[in-house]
Formats: C-alpha cells, structure tokens, sequence
C-alpha cells in the first residue's frame, strides 16, 4: 500500500472517530434518563443545565450519579478505538474534543447541551488516567468543602494542564484545549459566582 493510501486510510479512520465520538456524546445522560425515571427534564428545572449537579439538586443521588456515569461512558469506545489504533496524539485530541462538542452542543437535543465536566472526565480516563482520577480527587475535595459545583469544576479544569506537564507531558496541548472548552461552557456560572447567585448541593 503506498504512503497516500495510509494517509487517506488514517484520515478517513480519524473523521469516522471523531464522527462517532460526537455522535455518543450528544446523548444527553440527563435527558434520557431523568425521561425513562419519568421525571421533568432537567434543562426545564433548577439551573436547567444537564449535568450531574443539577440533576442531584432536583432528583437525588441515585439519578444524579447513572448521570455522571453515562456522561463519563458515552465517549470511551470511540477514545479507545483512537488511542490503540496508534493513532497520533493530536488525532486522539480530536476525538476527544468531538466528543466534549458533543456534550456540549448536541445535535440531538437542539444544541443544547452541559458544560462538559462528566465527558471531560471520561476522556481523560482513556487518554490519561493518572491526570484524570488528581482531576476527579480535587473535584470530590472541593465539592464537598464547598458544596459549589461550578467552584469544583473550574478548579479542577485549571489543574489538569498542570497535571499533565508532571504526568502526560506529551497530552499537555491536547488537555489545554479540553480545559478551555470546559472554561468557556462555565462563563455564566463564573457571573453568578460572581453575584454570589451560583447554585449549592444539598446540605450547603
């Protein structure tokens, strides 16, 4: 097989992932299953964002956490197929990223999506796991303390290029983009930090 035909083959293997990866992600964990436990969405209630946070204010933990893990889970085949295809860095990064615009901006659900933590985190899992379980451990840490999820989130997007320079150094462009997405997808929530207006968990 000669060199433009391994390109056009990689090329085309690279788009398909990362069509794949958006495509899994833009199922919303919330959505689907605040709908099969036969409750309201939670885009029409509380900080009306589909993510774990809100989903544990308005519904419990149980909900709350099948959210978190479906969130996490969706965009793993796609990431492992990218990274043990020996795919390059910057390829896995673009799948991963797919996967974060997924979530974000859902062609299934109006482009209305979350703010990318949960899939962050699942992406980090396949393509860097030491990165994310420091990442997931400063979230837990935070949360609890200051029972804020947006505070939690932006700390621990913060800390992941940090991480990596120590942990993943050859991840460490990749991860920026990932953290600046994130950042971008919590601007509202850092005004209403701001004002002081930014939702607590249960108990706070």
């Amino acid at each position: 097989m000669s060199f433009s035909s391994l390109a056009t083959s990689a090329a085309l293997q690279a788009i398909f992932l990362m069509a794949m990866g958006y495509l899994c992600a833009a199922c919303l964990g919330a959505v689907w299953l605040c709908r099969l436990a036969g409750v309201t969405d939670p885009r029409l209630r509380g900080s009306r964002n589909p993510g774990f946070s809100n989903v544990l204010r308005l519904y419990g933990k149980r909900l709350a956490l099948a959210t978190l893990a479906f969130d996490a889970l969706k965009g793993m085949p796609a990431l492992w197929l990218a990274k043990n295809s020996g795919l390059p860095i910057w390829v896995q990064g673009l799948v991963g990223f797919s996967v974060l615009l997924g979530h974000s901006y859902p062609v299934w659900h109006r482009f209305r999506g979350g703010k990318a933590v949960a899939s962050a985190f699942g992406v980090l899992l396949v393509l860097t796991p030491p990165v994310a379980l420091i990442c997931a451990a400063c979230w837990t840490l935070l949360a609890w303390r200051v029972r804020t999820a947006a505070i939690a989130s932006l700390a621990s997007a913060a800390l992941a290029p940090l991480a990596s320079v120590w942990l993943a150094h050859d991840y460490v462009w990749v991860i920026i983009a990932f953290t600046l997405l994130v950042l971008v997808r919590h601007v509202w929530n850092i005004q209403r930090l701001g004002e002081g207006s930014e939702p607590r968990f249960p108990g706070g």
